[in-house]
């Protein structure tokens, strides 16, 4: 009996610490909007800005590309010997891998 009343009395004495602590720890770790959450959520909204600047890149040098292709008959020679390794009858191809 003498340890429940012990505890009854650190709790009395200390019951806005005890509150302050428990809001904390429900706003900080366990809502739904918590703080923990919440800063995985803006790692991600980086992660995907990033992806975002990368997919922007690769369809500007698409375009590019298809700009480059559409005007000038020499890009799409260039082009089909680079990326498909075609050949003019009397050329011989060497490719060098990294």
């Amino acid at each position: 009996m003498n340890n429940l009343s012990s505890v009854w009395l650190f709790i009395r004495r200390r019951k806005y610490l005890i509150t302050l602590l428990a809001f904390g720890v429900i706003i900080g770790i366990l809502d739904e909007n918590s703080w923990s959450r919440r800063w995985q959520y803006e790692r991600e909204i980086q992660q995907l800005r990033k992806e975002i600047e990368r997919y922007r890149s690769e369809y500007e040098e698409s375009t590019r590309m298809l700009q480059e292709l559409t005007t000038n008959p020499e890009a799409i020679e260039r082009i089909a010997r680079e990326k498909y390794l075609m050949k003019k009858p009397n050329e011989d191809i060497f490719v060098f891998e990294d």
